[in-house]
């Protein structure tokens, strides 16, 4: 049976922290599954934001009711400013984030992704990284913060950036082979 990653993401996702971290997970055999609070919505896709306007559609393949932690063996957490800030709100993207982590099973989160591991209050005494407007809030909420393309720290993986989308994907794949 394939290993499976569950994908959270709203409208506003940077598109390419969504698209190719899931084509590369695809490519080494893994199945992903976005899930999203719009699933339903806008004939079942979500729009990506493309540096500087709207990007592309990207298919919702379940809503956040119907996904549980125990079904996927990772999670991932693309970032974009519009992406996780809508996502924090959302109680059930939280307790999701909880079961992960709970079931010590991979996080990866990229650029602004990691506000949500603040929002799930997981990343106290952790060394993580991420965009430079949110290094702020993730050493608010107790993380050793650092400037690398990739961190690992137990199940949490976190990225900085668009550019660090290599090493990341590799990542991710990499823990999911272990």
């Amino acid at each position: 049976m394939p290993k499976r990653v569950l994908i959270l993401a709203t409208d506003g996702f940077e598109q390419s922290e969504l698209i190719e971290p899931k084509q590369a997970l695809e490519q080494a055999g893994i199945e992903t599954v976005v899930a999203s609070p719009k699933h339903g919505e806008n004939g079942g896709f979500i729009r990506g934001w493309n540096h500087t306007d709207w990007g592309e559609r990207v298919a919702v393949d379940a809503g956040l009711d119907a996904v549980e932690a125990k079904d996927f063996d990772a999670l991932m957490l693309p970032g974009g400013v519009m992406n996780p800030d809508a996502l924090r709100r959302e109680d059930r993207v939280i307790e999701l984030i909880e079961d992960f982590d709970a079931a010590d099973k991979p996080i990866a989160a990229i650029c602004h992704g990691p506000w949500l591991l603040v929002e799930a209050d997981i990343i106290d005494g952790r060394t993580v990284t991420g965009w430079p407007s949110i290094r702020t809030d993730l050493e608010n909420a107790g993380a050793d913060v650092v400037d690398r393309a990739v961190v690992i720290d137990g199940n949490l993986i976190t990225s900085r950036k668009p550019d660090d989308i290599p090493a990341f994907s590799k990542t991710l794949v990499d823990a999911l082979s272990e």
